[in-house]
């Protein structure tokens, strides 16, 4: 029996090609029962020629890491941080609407059953866009501009001291067009009385600070000068009159603080306050909008109206309250004061709709003939529609 050939090449001898599946000739057993020695020079089951060196293997790369501390990989950190994100975008919604049928029913079980059985989900998330909207655009506004503060202030810390803050890794794997999208959202939503503050608010979320507006002092100032006085043109009127009122303390704070802290508020901040300020703008963050969820979650889901009802030559009387549904036989209303009626149609003699207590105004200031309690929207249909006037049957007490 003659060995198996090699072949040669440039550099040197060439191993013969394997014969079997890794392991299988060394562990073939003689014909005494034991395990055939592999060949002198033999790597795995091939014969090595003795002039071919054989690489050594690897080290293994072993990452030494503090006991009882686990590391993250940054993409799944991005990846949860962005899963709590949409997480709360999508569920916050749904419970509240869940939550307001609830509200509306007055706690009692029936009730709730009978207006979930009535009310459709698109007439719940109209209902729940055009009351909520403005509560879900403030929690994203509030995100976006401590993220981004709290996002640069932790970039100057050194590397792998701490973790970085909730809200910062929330602005980090927003997209810009969602950061922007929530901020005309609450222009369109928010009343004008409010929508200073979303000066300093884009300000601090796409930090723009003022040496972004020109490399030079003097044309820098000129061009805050100019802002500031674009800004107090469009505010006179309604601080002049703010300031003959003389209880309109509020408002006035309200129009003059926002533009002049929009001057200093993008940059990062001390390294010893990003932690204890991130802690605690969190917590803020959410009893605020636990605090102005109670309104939103208690506003109704129906139209409230007051219904005439009576024979058609005796006595009639207004019902109020909120329609459910009608059919052929009754009209289903759930009375303000609480409890189902169910109205015979042919007893229904008159409707009216009605505003809530909510929506009446509070101030007499105006911006350029629209109300300072009003949004965009609402002044815009205002415009478009007028109000008409309350009818005698709504201010009746029930």
């Amino acid at each position: 029996m003659s060995a198996a050939p090699t072949a040669t090449g440039g550099d040197g001898p060439v191993p013969p090609p394997r014969t079997s599946a890794p392991g299988v000739a060394a562990e073939a057993p003689t014909f005494d029962g034991t395990a055939a020695a592999p060949p002198a020079g033999a790597v795995g089951d091939v014969a090595w020629p003795t002039a071919v060196p054989v690489a050594e293997p690897a080290a293994p790369v072993v990452a030494e890491v503090e006991p009882g501390r686990v590391r993250w990989d940054p993409a799944e950190r991005r990846a949860r941080a962005s899963q709590s994100f949409w997480t709360a975008v999508v569920g916050v919604p749904a419970i509240f609407s869940v939550l307001r049928l609830g509200v509306e029913a007055g706690g009692e079980l029936q009730t709730t059953l009978l207006l979930v059985a009535n009310v459709g989900p698109v007439n719940l998330l109209a209902g729940f866009l055009t009351t909520a909207a403005r509560l879900l655009s403030t929690g994203m506004v509030a995100v976006f501009a401590l993220g981004a503060v709290l996002a640069v202030s932790a970039d100057r810390l050194p590397p792998g001291t701490r973790r970085r803050p909730l809200f910062a890794r929330w602005a980090d794997i927003t997209p810009a067009w969602v950061v922007l999208a929530s901020f005309l959202l609450a222009l369109i939503t928010w009343p004008l009385l409010y929508l200073p503050l979303l000066v300093p608010a884009f300000v601090a979320a796409f930090q723009l600070r003022p040496g972004r507006l020109h490399e030079r002092v003097a044309p820098r100032l000129l061009l805050i000068g100019a802002l500031l006085a674009g800004y107090g043109w469009l505010m006179l009127p309604t601080l002049r009159d703010a300031v003959q009122q003389g209880d309109e303390w509020l408002v006035l704070a309200l129009i003059v603080v926002p533009p002049l802290l929009a001057v200093f508020i993008a940059g990062p901040l001390p390294g010893m306050v990003i932690r204890p300020l991130a802690s605690v703008t969190e917590v803020a963050v959410l009893v605020t909008l636990v605090w102005a969820a109670v309104p939103v979650i208690s506003t109704p889901v129906l139209p409230l109206t007051v219904t005439t009802v009576g024979p058609e030559s005796g006595p009639t009387e207004d019902v109020r309250g909120h329609v459910v549904t009608t059919d052929d036989v009754n009209m289903v209303i759930l009375q303000e004061q609480g409890g189902v009626r169910y109205v015979p149609v042919d007893l229904v003699r008159a409707q009216v709709l009605c505003p809530s207590e909510e929506e009446l105004p509070r101030h007499q200031l105006r911006i350029h003939d629209f109300h300072v309690e009003d949004s965009l929207l609402e002044g815009m249909g205002r415009r478009v529609r007028p109000v008409h006037r309350i009818d005698a049957a709504c201010r009746t007490p029930a």
